[in-house]
């Protein structure tokens, strides 16, 4: 049995990988759309349609990781991220690349909850923060490493290597997972909740996918309105079907309990700003700065590397200061780091704007550390499939939020102006919009009782 350090690095090696696809492709979308003859802002299609591939596919993740084995189930989500992305560099057109991101999407599903749920079955809870942490700080790296490699990928030699070079590192994680990681397994497997699955993917990626093409005219008429009726009507059904289902694949019951609740509500509200950023500052920083992809990778890698730096003190700020107080004085900070993007400028020294991004990046991941570790620590571990999948759709649904938000903010500013270009007054508004979304869920975590979490945390009750 893999050591519990040993198993986060293990899972991480595939979700540096996921990451940094991520961050490479936000530095990458201006050059993207030169080739494929389309606005930049358009493209947030391919961000939003990963996000919503996972979030159909994501609630089916537990169930097949207790069915067929967490192990063999993580290996073929690399193999399927894997060959999306060497898709994704073969695209020529809008359809295509959306198809292919799609498909990484599918990989990415299974991925992140299904290594989550490895950790969650084999770490001690004692353990969990400092796991969650080492889990982290590799897949940390490809944020940091992304935006400047692939700016310079992008600058000379095209932005298809952005995704072929993903097929290295999958091979080299699906060899970790077979040699080292450890298979999981349940005593009983309830049968698979079909008509949920339909009823939550359905609904959920037609409401999103409505909302991200709404007044772009990519589909004719009404088209986008009715996705959206449509997408809220099944989400709507899926609701009352998980009420009176006994294993529903999304099971809402688990927000009954405090910490898990305030995780999926307020650390939802919390990343619509913050799933924003990663497509804003690379549009801002070359559409509206004129800088090359290079240079905004060079300025935008620093948030990563603010995240980085907080990972090995996370364990011993939750301990000192308690979940409670540490989401709600962090995420009114780390909200105000937000809205201090939008007042960057082409005049701003870069020593400040580095220096700013640095804080924001460390102020974040200390909240999604933070919210990481209390939303599971009153989960048992016969909840963790479930608890993992509603958690991490809940997630995915939430910055692609942001994604189509931010998006609407600059096509209504191109519109209200008769203008295609972006100006720096449109990313200043972006900004405090998407910032205004973080701050509210500071409100759900002032509900908290003040030992929330406290079997992980290591405070008294």
């Amino acid at each position: 049995m893999a050591s519990s350090r040993l198993i986060p690095l293990i899972i991480a090696s595939a979700l540096f990988m996921e990451n940094m696809d991520s961050t490479v492709i936000a530095t990458s979308l201006p050059a993207i759309a030169r080739d494929l003859g389309t606005d930049p802002i358009v493209l947030k299609l391919a961000f939003t349609t990963y996000l919503l591939s996972l979030t159909v596919f994501i609630p089916v993740s537990g169930w097949l990781a207790d069915r067929f084995g967490a192990r063999h189930v993580f290996r073929a989500a690399i193999a399927v991220f894997t060959i999306g992305s060497v898709a994704c560099g073969l695209a020529t057109s809008l359809g295509g690349l959306v198809a292919a991101r799609g498909l990484q999407g599918i990989g990415g599903a299974m991925m992140v909850p299904v290594g989550r749920i490895i950790l969650l079955r084999t770490v001690p809870k004692s353990e969990l923060v400092d796991a969650l942490a080492w889990l982290t700080i590799p897949a940390l790296i490809g944020p940091l490493v992304g935006p400047p490699v692939g700016g310079f990928i992008t600058d000379n030699f095209g932005w298809r290597w952005v995704f072929w070079m993903n097929l290295p590192f999958g091979i080299a994680a699906i060899a970790l997972a077979t040699a080292l990681m450890p298979e999981t397994s349940v005593d009983k497997v309830p049968p698979l909740d079909a008509r949920g699955f339909l009823l939550s993917g359905l609904g959920l990626s037609s409401f999103i996918f409505g909302l991200t093409v709404m007044g772009r005219d990519l589909l004719p008429g009404y088209t986008p309105s009715l996705l959206v009726v449509f997408g809220a009507v099944l989400t709507a059904l899926y609701v009352r079907h998980a009420r009176v289902t006994e294993n529903p694949i999304l099971d809402l019951k688990l927000l009954s309990i405090e910490t898990f609740r305030a995780g999926v509500v307020g650390g939802s509200l919390f990343r619509i700003g913050v799933g924003a950023v990663p497509f804003l500052l690379p549009l801002m920083f070359q559409l509206a700065y004129g800088m090359s992809a290079f240079e905004s990778g060079l300025i935008t890698f620093v948030a990563a590397a603010g995240a980085i730096s907080m990972k090995l003190g996370a364990a011993r700020l939750i301990r000192r200061f308690g979940f409670r107080q540490l989401l709600i004085v962090n995420g009114l900070i780390a909200s105000a780091s937000i809205a201090v993007m939008g007042l960057l400028s082409s005049s701003t020294p870069y020593l400040l704007a580095v220096a700013l991004l640095f804080a924001g990046g460390f102020l974040r991941s200390l909240q999604f550390t933070a919210l990481n570790a209390m939303s599971y620590s009153d989960v048992d571990h016969a909840q963790a499939s479930y608890a993992t999948s509603l958690y991490t759709v809940v997630q995915q649904l939430s910055l692609s939020v942001g994604v189509v938000l931010a998006a609407f903010v600059l096509e209504a500013a191109q519109w209200w102006r008769a203008e295609q270009a972006l100006t720096p007054l449109d990313f200043t508004i972006v900004f405090f919009v998407v910032a205004a979304c973080s701050v509210s869920a500071v409100l759900q975590f002032m509900g908290l009782s003040a030992g929330a979490g406290a079997s992980v945390s290591g405070r008294p009750k």
